[in-house]
C-alpha cells in the first residue's frame, strides 16, 4: 500500500540551491519542491546537467518573478579541454575531432583571451535549449537535425585565465544573459586551431546574487529531517530577494486596498518613473507596481497577501 501523499503547503520564497551534477535543473526543482511540499515552483535559468553551481528556486508566490532574474548578468568558472571537439561542446557528448595542442606562453593565452572580452558575437550551440518553431534546439540536434542560427550579441564582462594544467585551462568568466560558456571554449578552440570543450562548470553567482552561501540537496534534506519544515522555512529568501536592488514605496492600508483592485494609487515620495518594489507600511510584501509621471503607482505584477 502506497503511503499517504503529504498535502501541499502555501510556501513562498527563493532558495539559493547548490545544484549537483548528474540531473537536470528541473528534476533538481522538482526535488526542491517535493522537500517543501510547495504549491508552485520555478528556477530562473537552466543549467546543464553537466554543470553545477547557483540556481535560485523560486516557491510559491515568488515565482511570480522568476522572469526578472533570466535578463541577469551571471560569474562562471569553467575548465576546458584544449584538443578535442565533442558534438555537445562539452564533456558528455561524443568525441569529433583530436588535435594537437600548440604551446603557448601566457602572452600568447592573454592575446586569445582578449578576443572574446567585450560585445561579442556568438552562435549558439545546437545542444542549448533556444526553440525553433517551438522545439528547443537539443531536441533537434539529438535527432541528427541541425539548422541555421544567427549570431547573437553577447557581452563578456571579464574572462580570467585562473590555471593552466596539461591541455586544460580554467577561466573565470562575467558574462551576459544569453551567453554560452560551452560556446566561448569552442569558439577560443577555434581561434588556437586545435578545438576544445568544457569539462567542467559551475555557476557561482547570478544577478544580485553575488558569490551567496547555497544549501546542497543533501544539506536540505537533513535539515528536513532534524528539524522538520520550519528548520527549512529558515532557509529561504523573501519572495523580492532577487529584485532588492529596486527602488521601494509603502503605501497606507487604504492605498494598498485600492492597488489590489487593480486602481493606481498616489504615492508620496515615490521615484518619478519605472518599475518599484511596493509594501504596506506594515512591511507586507504587495508586489511590483509601475510609476507614472503624475506620481501614481498602478499594479504591475501583484501577489497573494503575505504576512510582513
Amino acid at each position: 500500500m502506497s503511503k499517504p501523499r503529504r498535502p501541499r503547503r502555501p510556501i513562498d520564497g527563493v532558495l539559493l540551491l547548490d545544484k549537483p551534477q548528474g540531473i537536470t535543473s528541473n528534476q533538481a526543482l522538482m526535488r526542491v519542491r517535493h522537500f517543501y511540499q510547495a504549491d508552485k515552483a520555478g528556477h530562473t535559468g537552466s543549467l546543464d546537467p553537466l554543470a553545477t553551481g547557483l540556481l535560485p528556486v523560486c516557491l510559491g508566490e515568488a515565482s511570480k518573478f522568476t522572469q526578472y532574474l533570466l535578463n541577469a548578468d551571471k560569474v562562471y568558472v569553467t575548465r576546458i579541454r584544449l584538443g578535442i571537439t565533442t558534438n555537445t561542446g562539452d564533456a558528455e557528448g561524443e568525441i569529433t575531432s583530436e588535435s594537437v595542442v600548440p604551446v603557448l606562453e601566457d602572452a600568447a593565452i592573454e592575446a586569445v583571451l582578449a578576443q572574446f572580452r567585450g560585445d561579442i558575437f556568438q552562435v549558439p550551440s545546437m545542444f542549448s535549449a533556444l526553440k525553433k518553431d517551438g522545439r528547443p534546439l537539443y531536441e533537434l540536434a539529438r535527432k541528427g537535425i541541425e539548422i541555421d542560427r544567427p549570431a547573437r550579441p553577447v557581452s563578456v564582462y571579464r574572462l580570467t585565465l585562473l590555471k593552466v594544467e596539461g591541455n586544460e585551462w580554467t577561466l573565470e568568466a562575467h558574462v551576459s544573459k544569453g551567453t554560452y560558456i560551452r560556446s566561448l571554449a569552442e569558439d577560443i578552440g577555434k581561434v588556437l586551431g586545435c578545438g576544445a570543450h568544457v569539462v567542467m562548470l559551475r555557476r557561482l553567482s547570478l544577478g544580485p546574487f553575488e558569490l551567496p552561501e547555497m544549501v546542497t540537496l543533501e544539506q536540505l534534506e537533513q535539515t528536513l529531517a532534524e528539524g522538520g519544515p520550519a528548520a527549512i522555512d529558515r532557509l529561504l529568501l523573501p519572495p523580492w530577494a532577487g529584485l532588492a536592488s529596486w527602488p521601494r514605496v509603502e503605501l497606507s492600508e487604504n492605498a494598498a486596498y485600492y492597488l489590489r483592485q487593480g486602481q493606481p494609487v498616489r504615492c508620496p515620495d515615490a521615484p518619478e518613473n519605472g518599475e518599484v518594489l511596493v509594501f504596506e507600511q506594515d512591511g507586507a510584501f504587495l508586489g511590483i507596481g509601475a510609476m507614472d509621471d503624475e506620481g501614481r503607482v498602478a499594479p504591475r505584477r501583484l501577489i497573494k497577501s503575505m504576512a510582513p
